[in-house]
């Protein structure tokens, strides 16, 4: 596991996903939990859930990306308004980041090229 160092001031890069993109968090109760993807970066995102969780609750977040599946451990951050919540990565395998970042350079490169 490597996280981007945190005492970088600069934000990671993120991509908001224009379509619903799936994603389910299973808790350490067993329970499953699904949501939508709306923001994501290799620090952390935005789901949209049905019923928020608890802030601080720590989870298994699986989703899938045009590079690839993703499966990390998170850390559920303060719920915001009409179900959103936003999350940390706590656990991103380097596979998993190569996979996000992927993405996100991808839709860059798109949202460049269209504007």
């Amino acid at each position: 596991m490597s996280l981007p160092p945190t005492s970088d001031r600069r934000r990671a890069p993120r991509m908001h996903f224009a379509d619903t993109t799936p994603a389910v968090l299973r808790l350490q109760n067993g329970w499953r939990v699904p949501g939508n993807l709306q923001v994501i970066s290799v620090t952390g995102g935005l789901l949209c859930l049905e019923k928020p969780l608890s802030q601080g609750c720590q989870v298994k977040l699986m989703f899938v990306t045009d590079a690839g599946p993703v499966l990390a451990a998170a850390e559920m951050l303060r719920p915001g308004l009409r179900g959103e919540q936003p999350f940390r990565f706590t656990t991103l395998s380097e596979n998993n980041q190569c996979r996000l970042r992927t993405v996100i350079q991808s839709s860059m490169s798109r949202n460049y090229l269209t504007h």
